[in-house]
């Protein structure tokens, strides 16, 4: 059976798509074998009461390698 590790990465986007993809985008870069991203939490930035961008807390999983 695998082991995995999970780590938190927080990022912001125009979307909420964009912010998730740019929390996968990063942690690929570093980490190997990442396997999931979950998102934990999504926030809406609003200025003059219009929403100009979004953040999300996410965990990223990756396997550990032997």
């Amino acid at each position: 059976m695998p082991v995995a590790k999970v780590i938190e990465l927080i990022s912001e986007g125009a979307t909420m798509e964009e912010a998730v993809s740019k929390a996968a985008a990063k942690a690929t870069k570093t980490l190997r074998n990442v396997t999931a991203v979950n998102v934990k939490n999504i926030k809406a930035l609003v200025e003059n009461g219009k929403v100009v961008r979004y953040r999300v807390n996410t965990k990223v999983t990756f396997v550990l390698e032997d």
